[in-house]
């Protein structure tokens, strides 16, 4: 059986400043690719047959990622991201963006890159992440 460990929403953005600090931006890809190993894991938890992106969600939520998120054929919609944090001045749900992708790539059986286009980091409402041009 798998063990958790739970982080606050404080202390993952402590984390992504003091990487910040030493890597700057490149850190960001760094945190996609993370979350895109992340959604391998989610995956190999939903039962075959199970509808990948509504088991996800609940996956999600379950962990604390987020109070909710939509998948839409254009991207995903999210409610109380973990990584968004109020006064922020750039997108911070790098990790939760390369989940997103991920999980759309698996059910889609294609490539698909989502770029967050709007955050609750930035003043946004919620974090919406929309499909990449091609």
């Amino acid at each position: 059986m798998a063990r958790f460990v739970k982080i606050s929403q404080g202390e993952f953005t402590s984390v992504r400043r003091l990487y910040e600090s030493v890597m700057s931006y490149a850190c960001h890809g760094l945190f996609f690719r993370e979350g895109m190993a992340l959604a391998d894991e989610i995956a190999k938890e939903i039962e075959e047959g199970e509808d990948l992106l509504p088991a996800a969600r609940k996956i999600l939520i379950s962990r604390g990622w987020v109070e909710d998120v939509l998948f839409t054929d254009g991207g995903a919609r999210v409610r109380g991201s973990i990584e968004s944090s109020a006064g922020g001045e750039a997108e911070t749900c790098h990790r939760l963006r390369g989940i997103l992708s991920r999980l759309t790539e698996i059910a889609s059986k294609g490539r698909a890159r989502l770029e967050e286009v709007e955050c609750a980091s930035t003043g946004a409402k919620e974090c919406v992440f929309s499909l990449e041009a091609s």
